[in-house]
């Protein structure tokens, strides 16, 4: 099947986590397909495998005669919305698409991997790398299952046959005034859909439905997915099998290595439920746990600064680097040092860092760490780069 036969279609931000997937898809589904970067990215690789011409340079580039799609990351460049292109997508096929503000890659690949383990060859397209899948796109004949965001208000344009949300937490003030604000988009939203799954009334899977997956969070994940597959028509014993083999998704609680004793995760989290939730996996596996963690976004640093701290303090040890600022900028009356003073607050005597460069945090959190010591390098920016310093730190 290729619907989108005959279609130019030129994608503006097209190294993004989810814009890429995007356009491998619209590839495979017959559109002729190019786009545009600022940087190089790692998911550009599998892009270009596809086929598709990129550019990469400083300022946009655009072609005459394409349809343009831009990316929410690019907000002054004319084109198409993002989300009006996935609801496309949604639309040519039977879809499941996860939403929520915690655990929706997780939840999304999750389903994914279950349906393709049951042999149903899902088409997905997932904002995070997934190892176990290949990547973060695949193109198969069956259920098409999508990742969607509420960063930007994608989600509301989709209209899915199965729709899940997996919890609902206020985490973009820019986009929203309030929670109650998010509550309500989601709850519109999923009154469009004929099969919702609402993650905050099931129940988790048991401890030892997920021996890859540390953490309750990921039980709750579990437990969603689980409720969307038996909506999708499998069979729940055959299904929570399929699940129990999944190993996790890229930057989410993702083993970097060991050194000495010491276990490295690389994490994604952003948000305080999620740094939290991270901080109590690694409990599970460690006797003590120490923390590089840098904030991302000043928008949100400022309204969560003291639930970032109470997050980080649950750690034996913490240092946080300068904000991430992504899209925004950082005001000069505003630093990820607010964190720290936070941490210190909640917790008066915890050892804890500041350190702006993640370079620098990377050699101070190894000194903490002995054998038998778990180390979570995480946010949502580019700390991931101190994980390889953690490790040669270590040695």
């Amino acid at each position: 099947m290729q619907p989108l036969a005959g279609r130019r279609i030129w994608l503006v931000g097209i190294g993004g986590a989810g814009f890429s997937a995007y356009g491998v898809l619209a590839r495979v589904w017959g559109a002729e397909v190019g786009g545009w970067d600022r940087n190089e990215t790692p998911y550009l690789q599998p892009v270009r495998a596809a086929g598709i011409e990129v550019v990469v340079s400083p300022e946009p580039e655009l072609r005459d005669g394409w349809e343009i799609v831009v990316s929410s990351a690019y907000p002054t460049v004319a084109g198409r919305s993002r989300a009006e292109f996935l609801a496309e997508l949604v639309s040519l096929r039977r879809s499941i698409v996860v939403g929520g503000t915690h655990g929706k890659s997780t939840t999304t690949a999750l389903i994914a991997f279950a349906l393709r383990e049951l042999g149903r060859d899902p088409a997905f397209v997932i904002g995070a790398e997934v190892p176990q899948l290949g990547g973060n796109a695949g193109t198969g004949e069956g259920w098409l299952v999508v990742e969607g965001d509420e960063s930007d208000r994608t989600i509301e344009l989709l209209r899915p046959e199965i729709g899940v949300v997996t919890n609902v937490e206020l985490d973009h003030h820019v986009t929203f005034a309030s929670e109650a604000e998010l509550a309500d988009l989601f709850a519109r939203w999923l009154a469009e859909v004929p099969n919702p799954v609402r993650g905050w009334e099931l129940e988790p899977l048991p401890a030892d439905a997920f021996p890859h997956l540390p953490g309750e969070h990921n039980r709750r994940n579990g437990a969603a997915a689980l409720a969307a597959l038996e909506l999708a028509g499998e069979e729940r014993t055959a299904a929570l099998g399929a699940l129990r083999e999944f190993r996790g998704v890229g930057r989410r609680f993702e083993l970097a290595g060991e050194v000495r004793g010491v276990t490295v995760y690389d994490d994604y989290a952003h948000h305080p439920t999620e740094l939290a939730a991270t901080i109590a996996a690694a409990r599970e596996l460690g006797e003590r746990v120490h923390v590089l963690f840098q904030p991302h976004l000043p928008s949100r640093t400022r309204h969560l600064a003291r639930e970032l701290g109470a997050a980080v303090a649950e750690a034996d040890s913490a240092c946080v680097t300068e904000i991430y600022a992504a899209r925004e900028e950082v005001p000069p009356d505003l630093s990820g040092k607010a964190v720290v003073d936070a941490a210190a607050e909640v917790r008066p005597g915890m050892r804890i860092g500041w350190a702006p460069d993640p370079a620098d945090g990377a050699r101070i959190v190894a000194e903490w760490a002995d054998a038998g010591d778990v180390v979570l390098v995480v946010g949502a920016g580019d700390v991931d780069r101190a994980v390889p310093l953690v490790l040669e730190a270590l040695r």
